[in-house]
């Protein structure tokens, strides 16, 4: 049976995984609490909280280890967590993801940025930061993210054997999709083997940041205007861009477009903003402008339906969507 390397005051030893859907944190939960349970010898729950379930939506996945003769009786949400896995970077810049860690907790980002580069832009004072480029690896093994992310938690938690969790991908998958075992496994072992990890001290006289509970809305029955105003409708015009996607986006060449409109047509996202103006002959005809990448997931189904390459799937960059975005003209009325 393990040991846990620490507990908090109840016992328990406790994970939270921030991502968005599509990325595959659900499952991963599940298979890290079957992991430690059944391999570890160790007392384990899983559960996650989401929102509206479609690819690109914010979703928290919690664990919770504890030895063998304490039970478990808190299904709530991991406020102060020892370890944080953060599937997708951008998720910082709308969400506190790392609220509640203490001077000892390992945050993990999918990341391909250094240890230093993540500790400053998550702006932690201190403790071990973990990066891996999951997204990378998962793209180039054909597989999903979070098997990469397995990985890297299996090398930083090291009271779990990687073994246990190799077994658990097996049954998890020979039987259904026994394709994806092989890829699945040399995904697990490239997370495991490519994360980088750095501990940083806090610097003299400085302290972690109070913990504030992360989870609490800003609007309540106190705090609400009057009227019952909706002040965030929550939609897509004000959803950040940059987490919409997992790895791959649409890249627009114009100068290859015939206009032809079969990237419109399997658009599930109603992405392409189009224009009137007059063709060659003086004829009104409908011109695509561009990508609006607020609504884009990154399905890529217009990249395989466009006749000419004028779009193509490339891995996604950083701050791509919002410099070459082109709004709808309902959008743009909106942010004027």
């Amino acid at each position: 049976m393990s040991t846990l390397p620490k507990k908090n005051e109840l016992g328990f030893f406790e994970i939270r995984m921030e991502s968005i859907g599509g990325l595959g944190a659900n499952l991963a939960g599940k298979m890290l609490a079957e992991a430690g349970v059944v391999g570890a010898g160790l007392n384990g729950v899983s559960f996650s909280s989401y929102g509206s379930e479609k690819k690109g939506s914010p979703v928290k996945a919690h664990i919770r280890f504890c030895d063998i003769d304490t039970k478990i009786r808190d299904t709530s949400p991991v406020e102060r967590p020892h370890v944080v896995v953060v599937f997708h970077e951008a998720l910082a810049k709308t969400i506190n993801v790392v609220s509640g860690v203490m001077e000892d907790s390992i945050v993990l980002v999918n990341s391909t940025g250094s240890p230093q580069e993540v500790k400053d832009k998550m702006k932690l004072a201190g403790g071990t930061v973990a990066v891996v480029d999951a997204i990378g690896i998962a793209l180039e093994e054909q597989n999903r993210v979070n098997m990469a992310m397995m990985g890297a938690i299996f090398r930083i938690v090291d009271f779990l054997d990687p073994q246990i969790m190799r077994d658990v991908i097996r049954k998890s998958l020979e039987k259904k999709y026994p394709q994806a075992v092989d890829p699945a496994l040399r995904t697990f072992d490239r997370g495991y083997n490519e994360v980088k990890f750095h501990t940083f001290g806090l610097p003299e006289g400085t302290t972690m940041p109070a913990f504030v509970r992360h989870d609490t809305p800003s609007l309540g029955y106190e705090t609400q205007p009057m009227g019952g105003v909706v002040v965030n409708p929550g939609n897509s015009i004000l959803k950040d861009l940059s987490i919409s996607r997992s790895g791959l986006m649409p890249h627009y060449h114009e100068d290859k477009c015939i206009h032809c409109a079969a990237c419109d047509n399997v658009c599930p996202d109603f992405c392409f903003v189009w224009e009137e103006q007059p063709d060659k002959k003086g004829r009104p005809q409908m011109f695509l402008q561009g990508v609006d990448y607020q609504y884009c997931k990154g399905c890529l189904k217009c990249v395989v339906a466009c006749p000419t390459e004028a779009l193509t799937g490339e891995r996604e960059e950083t701050g791509y969507g919002e410099d070459h975005r082109v709004p709808h003209r309902f959008d743009r009325a909106v942010t004027a």
